[in-house]
């Protein structure tokens, strides 16, 4: 009887240390938001209140830890550039703590803004996300003459010749249903604006460039070269159109998209993700070009200093209208697990 009991006794330790030594179950989650620096992190914070801090092996050493919230809810700070971006996502993706086969990806940064397509503060949902950094390049002052621009596609004998997409991240369209479903929930957001960006809006002559901030749809360039000017500006709306065969519109810039797309996608296949789930927020800090009677030069040294005003409300108006599509996935979640809900 000792014997047995004995024996009873190591088997339920056996079994508690099993236990206790068992790997806990991922943690699913609803949404990440992904920014890229803190002051696009910072306005998520409070309102949602993501207090809980889980650090991740291989995120920035400035931004360590994905910032979490009681409803599954965590942000990813991932740093600036492709290479930042792509790699710190990875490490969320790959973790295997986490559970991200039903979680809605946002994109949520700032940008520059084509003043014919909408103003400092604007906010714009992305269908087309297209990298304009994958090209060949002449020197402008060593180009064909004739040529509108020294870029053109690699493998290709000029500009207007759009390349093989045999690099496989230069154009991605993102899934339509999320795209309008984002638009229907975010149409009327009020968005913040300031005197600066009032006034400074006032310089251009283009009508959206002079309107109050709005949400609307058009699409994203991204590279790792800020560049600036009008004939910058027309190659990134020329390239926009090549690359989407004539159906995206060119509307902001930006480092990362592509680079945090493609990390979404090799998840995707190794079945951690669905990169269907992922929606692109972009708001306007800057002009990617100059006002009437401006450079270039002097248009960029004034958007690097923050002259324009937009630093702020486009910050600010990340969650605006991105924390609208966020609310309503937590707050209907068993309709969004499963799939969008229609707008």
């Amino acid at each position: 009887m000792k014997t047995k009991t004995i024996l009873a006794l190591m088997l339920a330790a056996t079994a508690s240390l099993a236990q206790a030594q068992a790997p806990a179950a991922p943690r699913p989650l609803k949404v990440l938001i992904i920014a890229m620096f803190e002051p696009e992190a910072a306005p998520w914070l409070a309102p949602m209140k993501l207090t809980e801090a889980i650090p991740v092996p291989g995120l920035l050493p400035e931004s360590p830890a994905l910032r979490c919230n009681a409803d599954d809810v965590c942000l990813l700070t991932a740093g600036m550039g492709h290479a930042n971006v792509a790699a710190s996502t990875m490490a969320v993706t790959l973790d295997p703590r986490f559970d991200l086969r039903q979680t809605y990806f946002l994109i949520a940064g700032i940008a520059g803004i084509d003043p014919a397509r909408g103003t400092l503060g604007t906010a714009a949902w992305a269908r087309y996300l297209v990298d304009v950094g994958i090209a060949h390049e002449l020197d402008a002052r060593e180009m064909p003459k004739g040529w509108a621009s020294g870029y053109f596609g690699i493998m290709t004998k000029g500009p207007g010749e759009k390349p093989k997409l045999e690099y496989h991240t230069e154009v991605a369209q993102l899934d339509e249903a999320l795209l309008q479903k984002a638009l229907a929930l975010s149409k009327n957001a009020t968005l913040t604006d300031s005197d600066a960006a009032k006034a400074y809006r006032k310089r251009y002559r283009q009508a959206a460039a002079r309107q109050a901030p709005a949400v609307t749809q058009c699409d994203t360039l991204g590279g790792d070269t800020w560049w600036h000017g009008d004939k910058l500006g027309e190659h990134a709306r020329a390239w926009t159109k090549l690359m989407t065969d004539g159906k995206g519109v060119y509307c902001t810039t930006q480092q990362e998209d592509n680079a945090t797309y493609n990390a979404l996608a090799r998840a995707a296949a190794a079945g951690r993700v669905d990169v269907k789930r992922l929606a692109v927020l972009r708001t306007a800090s800057n002009f990617d070009r100059p006002h009437s009677g401006q450079s270039a030069y002097a248009s960029l040294m004034a958007s690097t200093a923050g002259t324009p005003g937009g630093f702020v409300p486009a910050t600010q108006n990340l969650y605006a209208v991105g924390g609208l599509l966020v609310s309503d996935i937590v707050a209907h979640w068993e309709q969004w697990r499963v799939g969008v809900p229609a707008p």
